[in-house]
């Protein structure tokens, strides 16, 4: 028996089980191409608690984070082990001690932590010193770097309570972090600590975290929780956070678990590290595989980011938008619903153009064109990209044009359309005659495309 496979197409027959033709990878490779390109080099600052590492998924997320470190992303990798410390202190009939939050940490206390992470460094440094094939980490070569970077102090006495061997961070080599990342390597920092007096503290995962990526002038720091991130009343995750509407959350949130106070631990030192100079902060589930990745190199993402400003601005076009510009209106330029601009007359009318712009990529934009001698302005070029139109974006894009219109003291604005009639009527226009078009755009008209005419009073 004979089978034919051509060149140009995959079938599948009933005798043999061969591949279908699919999409679904290019899609992905064209999606997340422009994310691999504008986080490499950065600096990133990748938090592991004790959930997280006490969950199956804890493989799956050192092998995304290996990958990460594959694409040319600097990363320092710090852990925690809050769950493990406790249990470890309970085999041993040691009562864990928390005071705000913060563990009371004897001698006794600061052996079993000791122990417990040294164990877990050892767990993390040997599981991404594997090789297996057909994992993320076949052929990956990685320098796994540990060090005295962390210089710690003693936390003190706070209503009353001596902290004993609890600390905080004193100072941080950063120019001995830089060294190891610019060597390509990946930093391993865990919570334990010595003072320059020789003593060890224990510190928490996340100030070591928040300091370290200060002083790097890291371009992100990246948590986990046991949720896609921070959910709103409706289980919904927030995408976004600005620092002060972290903090009044925090006032609410639950405290109950363990897991809860990981999150709330790691959303009070996103809120530090924004106002302190980390751009953003991003907590994603270690219960999903892949949320990492999904969060990194999605348009959308799939978890909570805390963000200094937002991921999203709204401003005016310069030449070096006109590439994406071209990438958001090419589609309905094809299917005939935009009239042809080539890049010279883009690049001519630059300066007409407004931008909703996420993550450096140009979801939406819409131009004004003057028509000086009859007091009027042209609405045009209106594009969302098809991934972000449940957010009225066109509707933030018309006002700003509208607003623009006004300060010029323009009359009227106009628009044309052959496709979105009833949002233009919406927003207030009206049908009207090509007579009331201004003489030159009047000249223009294409009467074979039987564009409508919509006017908005100003």
């Amino acid at each position: 028996m004979f089978f034919v496979i051509t060149i140009n197409e995959y079938q599948t027959y009933p005798e043999v089980n061969l591949p279908v033709r699919t999409t679904e990878l290019v899609d992905g490779f064209r999606h997340s191409a422009p994310y691999v390109n504008a986080h490499r080099g950065k600096t990133f600052v990748v938090m592991l608690g004790g959930e997280a590492l006490a969950h199956p998924q804890f493989r799956g997320i050192l092998n995304d984070v290996a990958m990460l470190h594959s694409l040319g992303i600097e990363v320092v990798l710090v852990y925690g082990a809050r769950p493990q410390i406790d249990e470890g202190l309970k085999a041993a009939g040691i009562e864990p001690a928390y005071h705000n939050g913060i563990r009371i940490t004897d001698d006794e206390t600061l052996k079993i932590i000791k122990q417990v992470a040294g164990a877990t460094q050892f767990d993390i440094t040997a599981r991404l010193s594997m090789c297996l094939g057909n994992t993320p980490m076949q052929n990956a070569q990685i320098n796994l770097v540990s060090g005295n970077f962390v210089i710690a102090q003693p936390l003190g006495i706070e209503d009353g309570v001596d902290f004993c061997l609890s600390g905080k961070v004193r100072r941080i080599d950063a120019l001995g972090l830089r060294r190891q990342l610019d060597n390509n390597g990946i930093v391993l920092m865990g919570p334990i600590a010595a003072s320059v007096t020789g003593e060890s503290f224990n510190l928490t995962a996340e100030e070591v975290a928040t300091q370290v990526a200060i002083k790097l002038k890291a371009d992100k720091i990246i948590g986990f929780s046991n949720s896609h991130g921070i959910l709103d009343e409706n289980g919904d995750v927030i995408a976004e956070l600005m620092p002060d509407e972290v903090e009044e959350m925090l006032k609410t949130m639950s405290t109950d678990t363990h897991a809860s106070v990981g999150t709330m631990a790691f959303l009070k030192a996103s809120v530090e590290a924004c106002r302190r100079g980390v751009p953003r902060c991003h907590l994603v589930s270690y219960l999903e595989d892949g949320a990492l990745l999904q969060e990194l190199f999605s348009r959308e993402g799939i978890g909570t980011q805390i963000v200094t400003q937002s991921a999203e601005r709204l401003r005016r076009a310069t030449i070096s938008d006109i590439g994406g510009i071209l990438n958001l209106i090419r589609p309905l330029e094809e299917q005939g619903i935009l009239v042809r601009r080539s890049r010279e007359q883009l690049e001519m009318e630059i300066e007409q153009f407004m931008l909703v712009e996420r993550d450096n990529l140009v979801i939406g934009c819409a131009a004004l064109y003057p028509f000086e001698e009859d007091n009027a302005g042209e609405f045009a070029c209106l594009v969302v990209h098809p991934d972000y139109r449940d957010a009225d974006r066109g509707s933030l894009l018309l006002n700003n044009i509208i607003g623009q219109a006004r300060v010029r003291g323009y009359s009227r604005l106009f628009a044309l359309t052959t496709r979105s009639i009833h949002w233009f009527l919406e927003h207030g226009f009206n049908i009207v005659d090509v007579d009331v078009l201004p003489n030159m755009k009047k000249q223009l008209y294409n009467y074979q495309r039987r564009s409508k005419i919509l006017a908005l009073d100003l």
